[in-house]
C-alpha cells in the first residue's frame, strides 16, 4: 500500500514546498521601498475620478454565466463529429435535439432581454 501511495506523497510534498517558496521568496528578496507615490492607486496613469469599490450591475455577472454555458455546450460537439461515422442517423438525431434544445434557451433569454445592455 505504501508502494501505490508514495508518489502521491511526493507530489503533495514537492506541491507544497512550491507553494511555499513562491510565497516567501518574494518577500525575502525583494526590495521594500514604501513612500506615497507608491501607495496610490495606480489606474492607466488617470486619476481615480469615483471609488473603485462601486457596484457592478447584475448584468455584467449574467452576461458571463451564459456565454460559459453557451460556449461549453460547444464541447459537445466534438465528440459528436468523432462517433458520427459509427452511429449515424442515431447521433445525428440527437444532436439535433441538443442543438434544438440550446436553440429554445437562447431564444427564451433573448425574448427576456438578457443580452440587452441597456
Amino acid at each position: 500500500m505504501f508502494n501505490v501511495f508514495f508518489p502521491i506523497l511526493v507530489l503533495f510534498i514537492l506541491a507544497s514546498v512550491t507553494v511555499l517558496i513562491m510565497m516567501f521568496l518574494p518577500e525575502l528578496l525583494a526590495r521594500k521601498s514604501r513612500n506615497r507615490r507608491k501607495l496610490t492607486p495606480y489606474e492607466c496613469g488617470i486619476v481615480p475620478e469615483t471609488d473603485a469599490r462601486e457596484r457592478f450591475p447584475v448584468k455584467f455577472y449574467l452576461i458571463a454565466i451564459l456565454f460559459i454555458i453557451f460556449d461549453l455546450e460547444t464541447v459537445f460537439l466534438y465528440p459528436w463529429a468523432i462517433i458520427l461515422k459509427k452511429m449515424k442517423m442515431f447521433a445525428f438525431i440527437e444532436m439535433a435535439v441538443f442543438i434544438g434544445i440550446l436553440l429554445l434557451g437562447y431564444l427564451y433569454i433573448v425574448k427576456k432581454g438578457a443580452l440587452k445592455w441597456e
